[in-house]
């Protein structure tokens, strides 16, 4: 396996939005070590949560672990966050997805399988990429083509989705600033408003129990996509707060209620969909 480390800078028709610094990328390629030649693996580009505000370890390198141990290629992405705004991140994403399959071959990647899996706040940015890749002001500045930066999947755990009533508050706080009582902007980075045919195949998993990112977020997407022919799974499990990422002792940072047995099955759930992409 191959430990990679970069940074995304953007470039300066992005307006300097990379004024916080770049993003960095930490990947971990695997290697091919049967005879024959290599074998083009999907890769998974983690998004941690955070509200935009932070980003939550727990949800990178551990997952990283368990998606390489299915035989896929990891790449975590360390985004901007407040005080950068709304598309900053999502930019910064954007050209990692465009680099990665401009790498394909070197780094054995099948780049019709790409796949963003994000975690709260980064499961909105994760999905704003599933929603935004064929926008120009996402694609044009990056000096890409839109197929370049699209997503072939999402994997969104417990995400923020709407802007509305049943909105992650701190979250579009930390992505609009001073514009985060601008019903217009917030309408546009309301997800749910933005799902159309194009937007990729999703899997999405969240908890009823959740008390910071309510359940309908994940709810109000699934029936976008439906509405619009959009494959998706979704799978909603009765107990547990937010935040778990793997819901086990790995993860729970010494914090009993953050080891939920019932809600163990979705990386497994994730990773048999991610087989039928």
């Amino acid at each position: 396996m191959k430990l990679l480390t970069w940074n995304i800078s953007l470039p300066e028709e992005c307006g300097g939005s990379d004024e916080q610094g770049p993003a960095e990328v930490t990947a971990y390629v695997l290697d091919w070590s049967a005879d024959g030649p290599p074998k083009a693996r999907p890769a998974v580009i983690i998004c941690p949560g955070g509200g935009y505000g932070h980003l939550s370890s727990r949800e990178g390198e551990p997952v990283a672990m368990e998606y390489l141990s299915m035989g896929y290629h990891v790449f975590i992405l360390r985004y901007s966050v407040a005080p950068a705004r709304f598309p900053t991140a999502l930019r910064q994403l954007a050209l990692l997805t465009a680099q990665i399959r401009e790498h394909s071959r070197e780094w054995s990647v099948n780049p019709k399988k790409i796949v963003v899996s994000g975690f709260s706040a980064g499961g909105h940015l994760a999905c704003s990429l599933g929603v935004f890749w064929n926008r120009s002001f996402v694609y044009g500045p990056l000096g890409r083509a839109p197929e370049a930066v699209k997503p072939d999947g999402m994997i969104l755990s417990y995400p923020v989705i709407t802007s509305g009533p049943l909105c992650h508050q701190g979250s579009f706080e930390n992505l609009l600033g001073e514009e985060a009582s601008d019903q217009e902007k917030r309408k546009q980075v309301s997800l749910e408003e933005q799902a159309g045919p194009h937007t990729p195949p999703a899997f999405l998993w969240h908890t009823v129990a959740d008390d910071a990112v309510p359940v309908e977020n994940s709810i109000l997407f699934a029936r976008a996509l439906m509405r619009h022919g959009v494959s998706v799974e979704c799978h909603l499990f009765p107990v547990g707060c937010h935040g778990l990422s793997l819901a086990n002792e790995d993860t729970a940072a010494g914090k009993e209620y953050m080891v939920e047995p019932r809600c163990q099955s979705w990386i497994w759930l994730a990773g048999e969909w991610l087989k039928n992409l």
